[in-house]
């Protein structure tokens, strides 16, 4: 695993979203690292009507795509990385900068809170403003 995908990565990735097109280096990175963390936020989503999505099948297509490694993180060592976090009051984002650390791999994702505070993000997203 050389980088964790954020939750809006890891849709545009499963759903071919066009969007990617402007993220060619994103291919350097696989196979790329899932947490638990997204699908639950994916869950989540679905619920309060952001997302339409089949959970079940969802979790089962990507666990069969050799593109994703979903990695767990023992949950003592997450939440012990994801208190010191007070910079987002968003629980999903807390988590996913937590996995990142715990896990020493840099996070891809082009949320403007997590790219300025989080200190291992995808080099290519580090000082770029995103389309």
């Amino acid at each position: 695993m050389k980088a964790l995908l954020d939750t809006h990565f890891l849709l545009w990735v499963v759903l071919d979203v066009p969007r990617l097109d402007a993220y060619p280096w994103l291919e350097r990175y696989r196979p790329w690292g899932l947490s638990p963390v997204s699908l639950l936020e994916i869950q989540f989503l679905a619920e309060v009507g952001r997302l339409e999505v089949r959970q079940d099948r969802f979790v089962a297509a990507v666990s069969r795509d050799p593109r994703f490694i979903l990695d767990e993180v023992p949950l003592v060592p997450l939440v012990e990385k994801a208190l010191p976090l007070s910079w987002t009051r968003d629980p999903f984002d807390r988590l996913l900068a937590a996995h990142s650390e715990a896990r020493r791999v840099p996070l891809c994702t082009l949320d403007r809170r997590l790219r300025m505070n989080h200190r291992l993000i995808v080099g290519e997203l580090a000082d770029r403003p995103h389309p």
